[in-house]
């Protein structure tokens, strides 16, 4: 039995090691918790012409979850560290944002690894991959020029209180 199964399915946020799972059981841990995603949008958002395009409130609860997992479904690669805490694979980091119910991308690598030459365009893409899923994701640039994205649930959606 590998970690994953012991622990159950969480999505890669990029502040963890790499998964030790093969990449093929991965791909379909991925899979079937970006399905079981969209389900929960289908099932719940009844009042919408397309329930698939809009955050779920269970979304709005675990908004770095549901990105992350948007994200790494989408085919886009998370970045990693090891066991001291060092960057060791160039990608996404997704965190909990400065308000409820946001989370905050960033483009992160290992030292050197030019990361910060890339982020604009994979943020880029990152943002397309949210805004089909109904986010909405704003790119901002912040300390020592670096940018990110800030991902909010669509305009009219009530965010949750607290964390």
């Amino acid at each position: 039995m590998s970690a994953e199964e012991e622990t159950g399915f969480e999505p890669a946020t990029g502040d963890g090691p790499p998964s030790s799972a093969p990449a093929e059981q991965r791909a379909a841990s991925v899979r079937t918790a970006f399905a079981g995603m969209l389900q929960i949008r289908r099932l719940t958002n009844t009042g919408c012409s397309e329930p698939e395009a809009v955050p779920a409130a269970w979304e709005l609860h675990r908004t770095v979850r549901a990105v992350a997992l948007a994200l790494e479904a989408s085919g886009l690669a998370s970045s990693a560290v090891d066991a001291s805490g060092r960057r060791t694979t160039t990608g996404y980091r997704v965190a909990a944002g400065d308000l409820p119910g946001t989370a905050r991308v960033e483009w992160l690598g290992a030292p050197g690894s030019g990361a910060a030459h890339e982020e604009e365009g994979e943020l880029t893409r990152c943002a397309a991959v949210l805004r089909e899923l109904g986010w909405t994701a704003l790119l901002y640039r912040g300390p020592r020029r670096r940018r990110f994205l800030e991902v909010e649930p669509p305009v009219g959606t009530a965010r949750p209180v607290g964390r």
